[in-house]
């Protein structure tokens, strides 16, 4: 950490910032707990690009912390449909709840306060103290990493304890304790947009200090120890139709895309042939002997999320007489299918072939 004595690091970058920083963001400069949480959580895992259609949305249905907390459930994850990462979700309606009801509407005024929180970690925490109430906490990000491990040519993984805690002791060494909002915000953008991924080196202000850029080992920077396993699996889903109705239920199990809607589903080792599929609907009494017809099966539709590779097929059925009694089910019309909220998985197919 003695290299930072060797030049004043947060007056270069309030230069920067004051200076060259264009990046233009609707919750930049706000001040309003309530704002910067709701953009905080969006951000958590997603990309600005993508965060800011969902947090105008947010701030245009639910304006204050009130009006999100007394929202059904339902139309919470609905215009959060898309963004992924739902436990996300779960925590945002969670803490709206408790900072209405028993907070008054309130949020905590300091980072210790805030980190007790539901879904809100030191991350989140120290965004929403220094934005909004001004509290001197480094605020570390991809970017701040990306930024201090070049900068610094830190060899320390960022995804150990050991790693995480260098990182926020010198982070917060660095910050202006005066502009402590101006500085995290300086250097996350700084991040975002000279020290990306891909680096504009020739335009840095701090290249004749940074370690990786002058040994020429910027891509080096920072280091991960942890390789990401992925999961496969395959999805297959029988689209059960009766008298202009469809079966959907609720995931409610401790899997991805908890609390979301989908269609019967049966999960695959591999590609499973039609079939099979309509036999394991049978014995799962979805599905009666000579009773239904098969209307089509769509093509191999395909989603990344971040450890598991899902792949799979819809099966279309209309069927001659209700099933018996399964478990958990609403049946819907084609009009009311788009108020539940579904996996980007299954509006892939929706989008394409309708119901």
């Amino acid at each position: 950490m003695k290299r930072k004595q060797l030049f004043n690091f947060s007056k270069i970058l309030l230069k920067w910032d004051k200076e060259h920083n264009d990046r233009q963001m609707p919750w930049k400069g706000e001040t309003d707990p309530y704002k910067i949480w709701l953009s905080e959580i969006i951000l958590q895992q997603t990309r600005v690009e993508q965060g800011l259609k969902y947090y105008q949305n947010f701030i245009t249905v639910f304006p204050d912390i009130h009006k999100l907390a007394k929202a059904p459930d339902q139309q919470v994850y609905k215009l959060w449909e898309g963004l992924g990462y739902y436990t996300r979700c779960r925590n945002l309606i969670a803490t709206a709840r408790y900072v209405s009801m028993e907070l008054k509407g309130k949020f905590p005024g300091n980072y210790e306060e805030l980190k007790k929180l539901k879904g809100v970690g030191p991350y989140t925490a120290a965004a929403i103290a220094s934005f909004a109430f001004n509290e001197p906490r480094a605020v570390i990000d991809g970017n701040v990493f990306r930024v201090l491990a070049r900068i610094f040519g830190i060899n320390k993984p960022i995804d150990t304890a050991e790693g995480k805690k260098y990182f926020n002791l010198l982070a917060n060494e660095l910050l202006d304790k005066e502009q402590p909002a101006l500085h995290n915000q300086g250097i996350m953008d700084f991040g975002a947009v000279v020290c990306k991924p891909l680096p504009l080196c020739e335009q840095c202000s701090f290249n004749k200090y940074c370690r990786a850029f002058l040994c020429n080992k910027v891509f080096s920077y920072p280091v991960n120890l942890k390789k990401t396993v992925i999961k496969k699996r395959w999805f297959n889903y029988v689209i059960l139709e009766y008298k202009g109705r469809f079966v959907i239920r609720q995931r409610t199990g401790k899997d991805i895309w908890h609390n979301l809607f989908e269609f019967l589903l049966v999960e695959s080792i591999g590609k499973s042939d039609k079939k099979k599929l309509l036999k394991e609907a049978e014995k799962a009494g979805w599905l009666q002997k000579n009773s239904f017809k098969v209307i089509n099966t769509s093509p191999i539709f395909r989603q990344q999320l971040s450890h598991q590779f899902i792949q799979g097929q819809f099966i279309r059925v209309k069927l001659n007489r209700k099933p018996g009694t399964i478990t958990g089910i609403v049946w819907v019309t084609i009009s009311e299918v788009k108020n539940y909220p579904f996996p980007k998985f299954i509006n892939q197919y929706l989008e394409k072939f309708g119901i």
